[in-house]
């Protein structure tokens, strides 16, 4: 990234730790205080310093055009409503500005019963995916969100924002996962568990 860019991170915790962010202005925003006081023991860890913001990524509290780049890792793309953050990430960027987040993939959302591993079955609809309730270990029930993939493209089309690659992430060969157990080794091995997608804002319309 070049100088004087800005990039918003909407997990700030997440994103604290990128030693990429040298030579940009960037900005973490998290909706948990919790979590950004995790981002700022990460800063002091890494030796970075930069603005922490408490506020939803539905609804930053900050003013239009102000990032270059917005990116949301499990942060926005996992917890807030598209119809909502999508528009509001769309607001935040320049003209020519990039957005990427990475999110569970649609195919994983469908392929996940309301509790337990994802399984080599479809055991949800395509067709009017939007809120995803998942029930943790505890038995208490959580929303997740996702949205088909051509749902995603006309949505983010509508917002001004064109898609320039979609990553299917494929896991590294003899690669173990022990961090994610909703996603059995022999299922990651054949179908992507997580996606990004690369997206940039178009030029500023101007009225003929």
């Amino acid at each position: 990234m070049r100088p004087a860019r800005r990039p918003w991170s909407s997990a700030a915790a997440a994103g604290t730790s990128r030693r990429g962010w040298r030579g940009a202005r960037p900005v973490g925003v998290d909706v948990s205080a919790r979590q950004l006081a995790v981002a700022r023991g990460l800063q002091g860890e890494f030796g970075l310093r930069f603005p922490l913001v408490q506020g939803d990524a539905e609804r930053v509290p900050v003013a239009a055009g102000c990032a270059d780049l917005v990116i949301s890792e499990y942060g926005a793309s996992v917890w807030c409503d598209p119809y909502r953050w999508i528009p509001e990430a769309a607001r935040l960027l320049r003209p020519g500005g990039r957005l990427v987040f990475l999110a569970q993939s649609t195919l994983a959302r469908i392929c996940m019963p309301e509790q337990g591993p994802a399984t080599d079955r479809l055991v949800r609809d395509l067709f009017g995916l939007h809120r995803v309730v998942r029930r943790g270990t505890s038995g208490a029930q959580y929303r997740l969100f996702a949205l088909p993939h051509g749902e995603w493209i006309r949505l983010m089309a509508r917002c001004g924002l064109m898609v320039e690659d979609l990553i299917e992430v494929q896991v590294p060969p003899g690669a173990a996962n022990n961090d994610f157990p909703e996603f059995p080794d022999e299922w990651v091995r054949r179908w992507p568990a997580e996606e990004v997608w690369c997206v940039r804002r178009g030029p500023a319309r101007t009225d003929r």
